[in-house]
């Protein structure tokens, strides 16, 4: 009886698994579904300005990607656990960690810039020119 269940729990997990990874792929087809929007939406409005913005949005949407990709590698892993997979997986969270940590950094310092800028460009309307 426990193999059996055993072997249920393993089936799930693995349906589970497919769904996370699924799921951080429509996650990444969105972003940049969003990205090819925005750049055309810039592209049509004359192209002055930054793409900052449309950077750092699809930027979100892969760090989302990634941590979802992530948790279906942990999935993977916890159903079956080999030395093979667990380093395996060791080697994969720590490339899509330092992915994540630079993206988010990058995200931080984009925003922060964007909203310096767009303080400049008030107090210079405010002040007349």
């Amino acid at each position: 009886m426990f193999e059996t269940v055993e072997i249920q729990v393993r089936s799930y997990v693995e349906w589970l698994r497919l769904m996370v990874e699924a799921l951080g792929a429509v996650v990444i087809a969105a972003g940049l579904v969003l990205v090819v929007l925005s750049l055309a939406r810039h592209l049509w409005s004359g192209g002055s300005g930054s793409f900052t913005p449309i950077r750092l949005a699809f930027a979100r949407y892969l760090t989302l990607a990634l941590e979802l990709q992530l948790a279906a590698d942990i999935l993977s892993t916890a159903v079956a656990p080999t030395w093979d997979r667990i380093g395996k997986l060791a080697a994969i969270a720590v490339i899509r960690t330092t992915l994540n940590y630079f993206l988010n950094k990058e995200i931080k310092e984009e925003s922060a810039g964007e909203e310096a800028a767009a303080h400049a460009r008030r107090r210079e309307a405010d002040s007349g020119g």
